[in-house]
């Protein structure tokens, strides 16, 4: 969700063979094995007896370890995205290849989401940095290295419901804006102040508007996908920021 040329957001056939022919001699049975059915209801049960108390210690042995792998699921899922964002420069050196896998591993992360309503939750308060995104406009790929902001930072304060974008070395640029919640994850952006080198207040135009829905949420890491498309992923660097008022 890009905000104006200078200032960006992070908020934002086959053929068929013809089948061969059985001998008529061949049974159906003999034809469609699968269609048969067992002999015996038992038929697949590999143990030959078992008590309701036995049935019922299966199932709570079986349930556990579902329950214990889940995350860590998610912790192989986030290591596996961070393997493999780490050498894209936050997206600036990433191919359509690069983007389609970094995609895709964000979205098995998003699917094992512990955070469903992110925005009751205090682990989005502070500051943020950018360590991966596929807006243009952030990475300002268009410009020579050196002109380029080497990070970008972004504050969320849930009960003063106020954002904040930075960018460091060697603009400084800031942006604050209200957020106004849609859902329990989604928000409404509104800038309403830029600042030129962090220092010069200027007010955002009307037009200046957004939406962020916040998709991954855990101490360390948030995934956020803008209103344009655009997939953005941070992680935490100071839960105790406060983003002005």
């Amino acid at each position: 969700m890009a905000l104006s040329p200078t200032f960006h957001t992070i908020l934002t056939t086959s053929l068929s063979a013809p089948s061969p022919k059985l001998p008529p001699s061949i049974s159906s049975s003999q034809r469609f094995p699968f269609l048969t059915k067992p002999l015996h209801p038992n038929a697949f049960n590999l143990t030959t007896s078992s008590s309701a108390p036995d049935q019922k210690w299966r199932v709570n042995v079986s349930f556990f370890p579902a329950f214990l792998n889940k995350g860590k699921d998610a912790k192989v899922l986030k290591q596996d995205l961070l393997d493999c964002i780490a050498p894209l420069d936050r997206g600036a050196d990433a191919t359509p290849e690069d983007q389609q896998r970094v995609d895709q591993l964000a979205s098995k992360l998003e699917a094992v989401n512990p955070t469903k309503q992110p925005l009751k939750s205090d682990l989005l308060n502070g500051k943020w940095e950018l360590i991966y995104t596929t807006s243009k406009s952030i990475l300002q790929t268009q410009r020579p290295k050196f002109l380029r902001s080497s990070t970008n930072y972004q504050a969320i304060n849930v009960d003063t419901l106020r954002a904040q974008n930075m960018e460091s070395w060697p603009f400084f640029n800031q942006v604050t804006a209200d957020l106004t919640p849609l859902n329990a994850r989604k928000v409404a952006v509104k800038f309403d102040y830029f600042k030129i080198g962090g220092l010069i207040p200027i007010k955002a135009p009307g037009r200046a508007r957004g939406e962020l829905e916040i998709t991954y949420l855990d101490e360390e890491l948030r995934i956020s996908r803008g209103d344009l498309g655009n997939l953005f992923i941070l992680k935490m660097i100071d839960p105790s920021y406060r983003v002005p008022v």
